[in-house]
């Protein structure tokens, strides 16, 4: 039976970004109110864990002292022309009321998920709050301030664990390859829409890590239109014979939802199924799960692609046959009762002409730049 932490706090209620703005706190909200109707929060080893907010000793391992003072001055409303140089107050970072607080304890959520871990209390946990991949040390950019996923494997590699962190996000996880970059204890791998065609526009296959870390950072660009085959024969091909070849402690997942058909930011074309098939090959390594939220701006199809991951990362997925049809009642959705998992979507014969040959390029690269530096 598997120990899996949910880590939520109705504290978490209380912070939103502007009603403007592409970033929408409620997801977290709606995925708990679903998983809950479910009762898939307790029972069988499994538990509702509430974050507390991050110490600014921890905050500072991967954040300097003068960002963090100006992020909580721009929260309070005292926001200049330095702040602004750090992305504070930008069109995608904006100030609203209670960032700092919000930051600090989205970011706690995910240090709580690892501390359990370490402590040997959850074999999985999962804070849809996290995955704030984009922040560098003073840098808020692409809707992140606190990059707590860079934290979370900050703690576990001073803790004496080898880290793969694996990114799913539409975006690069560019804050916590940089981090990484020349390391060999955190291996960063990143499956992102084509940096050519998106922010932050890193990312490439040749940016594989520098020094002691070379080898250690792997990017795997998409073409526009990836679907569920074409990306799971990219998975299948990189990433088991690597996480074998590196042989992690714990996983760090950060699981934005921005690559599913019909999110406004981005243009890939998956369905949640692949993220149902890429946890279960990361269960498949029986190693600890640190799992955290990220982008995703379809509200509903984010909701359902991360109470369909939980279900399958705490185990409650062998028989729920029941339970994705009851997801599909509780989410309300007219256009599919099917419950947690996506349709799956038609692929038309121009689509795959355009995906399967860049993508059978770039597994070619990164096997030709990265297997050998691990002996494959």
């Amino acid at each position: 039976m598997r120990k899996a932490a949910f880590i939520y706090s109705s504290e978490l209620e209380k912070f939103h970004y502007p009603p403007e703005h592409p970033f929408n706190t409620i997801r977290a909200q709606k995925t708990r109110q679903i998983l809950n109707s479910m009762g898939l929060l307790s029972g069988n080893g499994r538990r509702e864990v509430a974050p507390i907010p991050a110490e600014r000793v921890v905050l500072k391992k991967f954040h300097s002292a003068r960002y963090l003072y100006a992020l909580k001055r721009a929260s309070e409303g005292k926001w200049d022309n330095e702040a602004f140089y750090m992305g504070i107050g930008t069109s995608d970072c904006p100030v609203f009321e209670g960032l700092y607080e919000y930051a600090v304890l989205a970011c706690g959520a995910t240090l709580v998920a690892a501390e359990l871990i370490l402590a040997g209390e959850a074999d999985a946990a999962f804070n849809p709050s996290g995955g704030y991949h984009h922040a560098g040390p003073e840098k808020a950019s692409g809707f992140c301030y606190i990059n707590d996923v860079a934290l979370a494997c900050t703690v576990f590699a001073e803790a004496g664990k080898k880290v793969l962190y694996l990114d799913v996000d539409v975006h690069h996880g560019d804050g916590v390859a940089y981090a990484f970059y020349d390391r060999s204890d955190v291996m960063t791998i990143s499956f992102h829409q084509d940096p050519r065609t998106l922010f932050p526009g890193t990312g490439f296959i040749d940016e594989i890590g520098t020094g002691a870390g070379k080898g250690y950072c792997v990017n795997v660009p998409l073409p526009i239109g990836t679907y569920d085959q074409a990306y799971m024969k990219a998975f299948e091909a990189i990433v088991p014979p690597l996480t074998s070849a590196y042989k992690p402690d714990v996983i760090v997942f950060e699981l934005g939802a921005d690559a599913l058909a019909g999110d406004p930011l981005a243009n890939l074309r998956l369905t949640n199924n692949v993220y149902a098939e890429v946890i279960r090959h990361l269960l498949g390594f029986e190693k600890p799960i640190l799992m955290t939220g990220g982008g995703g701006y379809n509200i509903e199809n984010t909701v359902r692609a991360w109470a369909l991951a939980w279900s399958i990362l705490c185990g409650a997925d062998s028989n729920d046959s029941q339970n994705h049809a009851l997801g599909g009642v509780m989410l309300g959705s007219t256009d599919w009762q099917g419950g947690l998992r996506d349709r799956t979507l038609a692929v038309s014969s121009q689509q795959r002409d355009a995906v399967v040959p860049a993508l059978e390029a770039t597994i070619k690269a990164v096997k030709a730049n990265v297997f050998p530096i691990h002996g494959l």
